[in-house]
């Protein structure tokens, strides 16, 4: 199939930590990261290029990257985008640019992303605080909101504040007690670590223990129960990537025939109706990711089951252990779940990461290591979804319409949560967080559950060391709770 479409050309780059001025910032590591995808293409592959589709940068605030870029490279596209926020972009760009190209919409386009979040400084912004200070603060996109307001008051907002919640749901729904657990856990990021090590553009490059990730220390402090800074995305990373994708026969025409073909088989995107963390009525699964896999296995033909390799969305290990339920990857599959050693390790700022497991994947598909694999791709609080499937030999699917039917497609799964935002009385734990300051404090305690009348409610725990002993101790959901109210919060005080 000389117009099945594929990845030509990719190319990362990593500013180090002992980096020496002048700094490169987002711009500047995009368009590094581009030509390094035009060397890999080919001759003429760059040049070629008349779509351009950017990642928001969210570490600094840049005036239309997008056209900054085109300007550098000295390309003139017809098409030039620059991305809302959320992790599901650099695969929901290439679902889109395969829908271009089979379309004949464009004849070879570039996606790019970067991030500079590593403060240089000592008044630079540090920690998730500095998740969206480059985000313009007229940006009224929805994509920027991860929480309701409701939420917010309870201190939660931020991506660490909610992953915790889907991962201790999936513990008591596991049976273990808590070392198990964390055993378990501390194992599977582990081999991502181990992975970590041998990439070349990873931020951290140290194989660690099981241990070593899971229990609290001076360096590795308490973020939010159960989860230490090991076990967290690791935002403070300077790295950026590129992509081309183009058709077949221009992909071999630059290459003067050679090379192995790196085809696009197909993809999807996904979006859940329930959007906030308390309109979920399960913790323990994605119903987007569930809609948006299944889909795109159908159109490349190969199933999860099939595969050679992934690249899931590390940015927590809940994150990838509910992908794993859902594409049906069992203990001890020895097939690989991360090219870069995840956001944990590799690195994952804003919204680019997984721009880098593309990278990476068609790199290693490339290089024969394997003949096929699947990316996935998250947004907030498990909201969207988008997932692709690559292999060295072409499918048979028409994708000109998948982009198009994805977005017209109504959002999956079941409507949000009915919720009381004033309960009193009593109700039953779903799940629950401990947040820490710090200086590894317990800052407040998040909770979720229903309500006797089964609405569901979020609330925070009463300020009291014994409570947070209580809540960091074991598995606490099923407990029941006593609800009141405290100004505009909800307390929920563990029933005697």
């Amino acid at each position: 199939m000389n117009n099945a479409i594929v990845v030509s050309g990719w190319g990362q780059v990593t500013q180090p930590r002992e980096a020496s001025p002048p700094f490169q910032d987002p711009l500047d590591m995009m368009e590094e990261a581009a030509r390094r995808a035009g060397e890999e293409a080919g001759r003429g592959a760059l040049a070629a290029v008349d779509a351009v589709l950017v990642v928001r940068p969210q570490s600094r605030v840049l005036d239309a990257p997008e056209q900054a870029l085109v300007g550098r490279l000295g390309l003139r596209p017809r098409i030039t985008r620059l991305s809302g926020i959320g992790g599901q972009v650099p695969q929901q760009f290439v679902n889109e640019a395969a829908g271009m190209l089979a379309r004949g919409d464009a004849t070879a386009v570039l996606i790019c992303g970067a991030e500079t979040f590593y403060p240089r400084s000592a008044d630079a912004a540090r920690g998730e605080g500095a998740l969206l200070q480059g985000i313009p603060a007229d940006y009224d996109a929805e994509d920027a909101v991860g929480a309701s307001a409701l939420e917010v008051r309870h201190g939660l907002s931020l991506p660490i504040h909610g992953f915790p919640l889907f991962e201790n749901a999936l513990w008591a729904q596991s049976g273990l007690d808590k070392t198990a657990w964390l055993d378990r856990v501390g194992r599977l990021w582990a081999g991502f670590s181990e992975v970590a090590a041998q990439h070349p553009n990873a931020w951290t490059r140290r194989p660690l223990s099981a241990t070593d990730i899971v229990t609290p220390a001076a360096d590795n402090r308490p973020i939010a129960y159960p989860y230490t800074k090991r076990m967290v995305s690791l935002v403070m990373a300077d790295i950026g990537a590129a992509v081309i994708l183009t058709t077949a026969d221009r992909a071999a025409a630059a290459r003067d025939g050679g090379g192995r073909a790196v085809y696009f088989r197909g993809g999807a995107y996904a979006r859940a109706r329930q959007r906030f963390m308390i309109d979920k009525s399960d913790y323990t699964s994605s119903p987007a990711l569930a809609r948006a896999a299944a889909r795109a296995e159908i159109r490349a033909g190969l199933a999860a089951a099939e595969v050679a390799a992934f690249d899931l969305y590390s940015c927590f290990p809940c994150a990838v252990n509910v992908a794993r339920r859902h594409l049906g990857l069992e203990d001890g599959d020895p097939r690989p779940l991360t090219q870069t050693g995840g956001l944990g390790f590799f690195g994952g700022p804003g919204s680019n990461y997984a721009l880098h497991g593309i990278a990476s994947m068609a790199e290693a598909i490339a290089a024969g290591r394997y003949a096929s694999g699947m990316t996935t791709a998250l947004g907030w609080f498990m909201h969207k979804y988008a997932v692709g499937i690559y292999a060295d030999t072409p499918g048979t699917h028409d994708i000109s319409h998948d982009d198009r039917d994805d977005a017209a497609a109504p959002d999956a799964g079941e409507a949000p949560e009915a919720h009381d935002p004033a309960p009193r009385g009593g109700g039953v734990i779903e799940t629950w967080t401990v947040v820490y300051d710090r200086e590894q404090r317990p800052a407040r305690g998040i909770v979720y559950g229903r309500t006797d009348a089964g609405l569901r409610f979020v609330a925070n725990l009463p300020h009291d060391d014994a409570v947070y002993a209580e809540f960091t101790g074991e598995n606490v959901v099923g407990r029941r709770v006593d609800l009141a109210g405290d100004g505009a919060r909800t307390i929920a005080t563990p029933a005697g």
